[in-house]
């Protein structure tokens, strides 16, 4: 129940992991099914145990912890801003010129940080745009796409 309620409270626009998450199902149900019908000895009931709690409790809780670092959860907040600010100017589409708006208002970046190494910015100009919460730092970063006019899906890059 815990691993199936964390999956379900991470947002939606994010990737839920949800192969990971029905593995750890999987072997949580497992770990249960032996706890309850084999009784025989003392260190298995001891193992299957603490295969549960792992499995059914400890790995759901830390995926749904982990998903939202601060980079996800500012390209999050711009892909917010960004659909507010299309449905205002009456567009059924989010543009590239919203998400650069949004990410800048908010004091952050849109595209891969300049350097000597890689001086072409990437991720700029059409989706996946890369967005960086702050303007003078290459990374962390996270990838925005717009999918559908408004629906947006915001995942590490």
């Amino acid at each position: 129940m815990v691993a199936v309620g964390a999956g379900l409270a991470v947002d939606v626009r994010l990737d839920r992991h949800w192969i990971l998450r029905a593995v750890t199902l999987v072997l949580a149900v497992c770990c249960a099914a032996l706890l309850l019908t084999d009784q025989s000895r003392r260190l298995r009931q001891i193992v299957t145990g603490v295969g549960l709690v792992m499995f059914g409790l400890v790995i759901p809780v830390t995926q749904t912890i982990w998903s939202k670092p601060p980079e996800i959860d500012f390209a999050l907040q711009v892909a917010t801003d960004a659909k507010g600010a299309a449905q205002k100017n009456g567009g059924s589409a989010v543009t590239v010129a919203d998400v650069k708006a949004a990410a800048e208002a908010r004091g952050g970046a849109v595209g891969s940080f300049p350097t000597e190494k890689a001086p072409q910015v990437r991720g700029a100009d059409a989706y996946p745009l890369i967005v960086r919460a702050h303007r003078d730092q290459g990374r962390p970063w996270a990838c925005l796409t717009f999918v559908h006019g408004l629906d947006a899906e915001v995942r590490p890059c």
